[in-house]
């Protein structure tokens, strides 16, 4: 793809989008020669990864995960196989197919992963087995495999433990994340008993519900809750594996939905809840005890926030640089937050990264979105950092097809 100019970032910058989630970046950006993208994958089958939480890359830096599917522009039918695999990088970049799934979506792909217990040789998916959801161990090196009664949705960082949920309920009520073709238990109750949050043992496959939808709209209810459909999404472990963070989502029409973001320790103990206004969007833990987040707050309203989960008020982040919604994540050592944009008045999302010690955002690249993409089927960028802190990962769709690219970023994150 050609290098966008300096000035091709300068005008994005300057451009103030009108209304819904086009952004409009704050303020001019310090824009260096713009980090060119190289499509890791290839024709004419597409391949993406899929959400912005978790990185591709094993453990020696060789290896990167990828799915593989024949179209790009439609939902998947129910029993619908994806392939997953992995890119050898050392390999011209060579595709190794290691099993099929139909347990997958376009927004965050089969749940395909790197083993924290195991990252150089171990990676866990979802897929499903006699009717019901699992998640598949594979060695991708000897082909060994076991399977885990239920399927994974956060991980801990250290491999051994993990938090999941209905993803057929998710499936009807936020389409793009969730999968077809396992029946839906308790379609008809508003906020069921028996569906929630499961955590599981990922040694031993011991599971147990530990937070559930009764129990999410009984906290704290209100007159928003009348009527509504309840669900949870987005569990993402802190570094230590010692809590989790969650979205507890209800909707009362099909167009729109409100969130509450939650917090609690492994077995559902403990349970939190850090933002009641009505819209929490992506996030990332910059430690133990401390969210980013995108959210409304009646006080400041929209924008990137720092989260403190023992208490306080939240605390605006990045207001200068940047006021639209993006897939924020933090570099290994924390000192940057990756972050990107929706698509703006020309189709372009905006791929950034914003230095936590002075607030100063420094423009990458941008990519072209087709408009026809859109919906549960859309391709987000979510930008995935390699576990040096140096290299990129995206998905995007700018070329003929849906494609991995990885771009080195080492001169920006040395600066």
């Amino acid at each position: 793809m050609p290098a966008p100019s300096r000035r091709d970032f300068l005008a994005a910058a300057a451009a103030v989008a009108s209304g819904g989630i086009r952004p409009r970046l704050a303020r001019a950006a310090d824009s260096p020669t713009p980090v060119p993208a190289r499509a890791v994958t290839r024709g004419p089958k597409h391949h993406f990864f899929g959400y912005y939480d978790k990185t591709p890359w094993d453990k020696t830096g060789r290896y990167l995960l990828a799915n593989e599917v024949g179209f790009i522009d439609r939902q998947p039918t129910p029993g619908e196989a994806l392939t997953v695999g992995m890119v050898d990088l050392k390999d011209g970049d060579r595709y190794v197919p290691f099993d099929t799934t139909t347990a997958w979506g376009w927004q965050q792909g089969t749940m395909l992963q790197w083993l924290g217990s195991a990252a150089d040789r171990e990676v866990i998916y979802n897929s499903t087995a006699d009717g019901k959801s699992v998640s598949i161990v594979r060695d991708v090196h000897s082909g060994k495999t076991r399977t885990l009664p239920l399927p994974v949705y956060g991980l801990d960082p250290a491999g051994t433990q993990a938090v999941t949920l209905d993803f057929s309920r998710l499936h009807r009520l936020r389409p793009g994340y969730g999968y077809q073709g396992v029946p839906e238990r308790f379609a008809d109750e508003t906020a069921p008993d028996g569906l929630g949050i499961w955590h599981m043992d990922l040694a031993t496959g011991k599971n147990a519900l530990v937070v559930t939808l009764k129990q999410l709209a009984g906290y704290k209810p209100d007159g928003r809750f009348a009527g509504a459909l309840h669900w949870v999404n987005h569990l993402t472990f802190n570094p230590s594996g010692t809590r989790f963070v969650f979205l507890h989502r209800w909707r009362v029409t099909e167009k729109a939905f409100t969130t509450r973001l939650f917090s609690a320790k492994p077995d559902g103990s403990d349970l939190r809840l850090h933002l009641d206004d009505g819209m929490v969007s992506h996030f990332d833990w910059r430690d133990d005890h401390t969210l980013l987040a995108w959210a409304r707050t009646k006080k400041d309203g929209l924008k990137f926030y720092l989260v403190d989960t023992d208490g306080g008020d939240p605390k605006p982040a990045f207001a200068d640089v940047t006021d639209r919604d993006g897939h924020c994540s933090y570099s290994p050592d924390r000192k940057w937050v990756l972050n990107d944009t929706y698509p703006d008045k020309g189709d372009f999302r905006h791929l950034m990264l914003l230095k936590v010690a002075s607030g100063r955002r420094f423009d990458l690249n941008k990519f072209h979105s087709p408009p026809a993409l859109t919906g549960p089927f859309r391709c987000d960028l979510h930008p995935r950092w390699d576990r040096t802190g140096t290299k990129l990962c995206v998905d995007s769709a700018h070329e003929p097809t849906r494609q991995v690219y990885v771009l080195d970023a080492a001169e920006v994150v040395g600066s």
